[in-house]
Formats: C-alpha cells, structure tokens, sequence
C-alpha cells in the first residue's frame, strides 16, 4: 500500500501543475490514505499500479479522480463562528446600506467543498435579514472537484456532519430526516448556485461584493498566493471584503488589501 519516493514525485508534479496544491516531502501518508477509497473503486492492487496507469496516458478522467481524492474538503457549518459574526454584525449591514438603491448583492464562497460555508451563509441570511427577500441576493459556491460540488447541491449531511457547528434551532427549522441522514430545505438550497472552478488555472475569478477564500491558500506556494490575490483584487468590488483562514493572511503578498479587526478576527478590504 506504501508509495514510493518516485511515484510520490510524480503525485506531487500532478497536483502542482493542475492545482497549484504543494505537497510536502514527507506526506506520503496523505496520498496513501486520501487514495485507497479510488484504488478499490477502480480496481488497483496497489498505489505503484496506479500511478504506472496515470503515467501511461494524459490527462484525463481517472487523472481528474486522483486530483479530487487528493484534494482537502475538510470543512464544517458556521466555521470558526466570528467570521460570520463579522458577516453579520458588520460586513453586511455596511454593504447593504451601500447598496440600497439597487438592492443587489454577490458573495462567492470559493473552495466551498460539500456545501456547509454557502448554506451557512444563506441560513445567516435568512435569520438575520428579513430584508434579503426583497434583494437579489447571490451565492455562488465553487469548487475544483466535481464529485464534492455533486454532494454539495444535493445538501444531504451525516449526524456527524450537522453536529460540527450547526446550531439545534437550525437543524430543525432548515433540515429534515431522511434515514441516518439531514436533507437541507429546498427553498435554501436554491439560493446558492454552485459551478465548478479551478482557482490554479482560472484567469477570471467571479466578480464579488464579498469573496470567501478561507483555508485554501494555505496550500499554495508563494507566488501562487500573489497570483490568486492578484485576481480577487480585480473581481472583488472596490469596498467589498475578502474573508481568508485563520492561518492566512495577505501579509508580505499583496499590500493593496488592509485587516479590519474584528475581536479576534478579521477580514480584507482594498486599500483606498
């Protein structure tokens, strides 16, 4: 089942150049554990087998399989919780004012995995801006694999997966039961659109009153971070506001973005 030192090389060079995600020596583990649901799927022996097959032909779809098994999608309802304090509290009351005469307003959720950070944000909507109803409110969700983006609009989660950060009110009023599993409201899962995107290869980000791009950038080398900051400078609205991870930040990257505190957290706007 272990990878070898070569055939991990060749798994690094894949995710780098059709990613952008830098995997470190030493994390062979990650490809080991990440690749064996794939391996027993498609019928592989071994890991050494399957990377023989992957560089026999280009790329192509059992390529694209091994990129999604590789890719991170840890994530969970209302993640880290200030973030969307912030959201709430300041980030959308302000936008809001600002955008009152047309009433329109944009926030893109990239990387947004199976689901839980866009339906959060349109469960923040719904209980907080009775307002948003008479607003053309839209949340695009994106994400580089397929399969994860096929989960998310389906919007069905495990016990496990509403227990991390979904608070009980919310699960009884916007999910019902369905076996072992929660299917979110219908009227909620229309509210968020989501797309496929690559951020490594896509020149043209979505244009955006508020971007989420938490915990991503945290797998890119430096000048892909530049690069990715670069674009949301252009597809961010002049005083919309980017929300990184906690362990990011565009400091030393870009100095066109400025922090707004807020208590322990904090967010991004373009320098004036």
């Amino acid at each position: 089942m272990s990878i070898s030192s070569v055939d991990f090389d060749y798994l690094r060079r894949l995710m780098a150049e059709h990613t952008a995600i830098v995997l470190d020596p030493g994390k062979e583990y990650i490809a080991e554990s990440r690749l064996a649901q794939l391996m027993a799927q498609e019928g592989f022996p071994s890991l050494g087998e399957l990377i023989q097959t992957l560089r026999s032909k280009s790329f192509e779809g059992l390529h694209r399989r091994v990129v999604n098994a590789m890719t991170n999608n840890e994530t969970w309802f209302f993640r880290d919780l200030l973030p969307f304090q912030a959201l709430r509290m300041e980030v959308l009351p302000a936008l809001m004012t600002a955008r009152a005469a047309d009433r329109k307003l944009s926030i893109w959720c990239a990387a947004c995995s199976s689901g839980q950070e866009p339906y959060s944000i349109a469960m923040l909507l719904r209980e907080n801006f009775p307002e948003w109803r008479n607003w053309k409110f839209e949340i695009l969700a994106t994400d580089i694999s397929a399969s994860i983006l096929d989960r998310a609009q389906k919007g069905r989660y495990s016990q496990l997966e509403v227990n991390r950060g979904l608070p009980a009110t919310l699960l009884t009023r916007y999910f019902t039961r369905d076996g072992l599993n929660w299917v979110i409201a219908e009227d909620l899962r229309q509210m968020v659109e989501f797309r496929q995107f690559n951020l490594a290869e896509s020149r043209q980000f979505p244009f955006a009153d508020i971007i989420f791009l938490r915990n991503v950038m945290i797998y890119f080398n430096v000048e892909m971070k530049k690069t990715i900051l670069a674009r949301v400078r252009d597809a961010l609205r002049p005083d919309g506001c980017l929300f990184l991870g906690g362990a990011e930040s565009t400091f030393n990257l870009d100095d066109r973005f400025e922090r707004v505190q807020y208590e322990t957290t904090g967010y991004y706007r373009l320098r004036t």
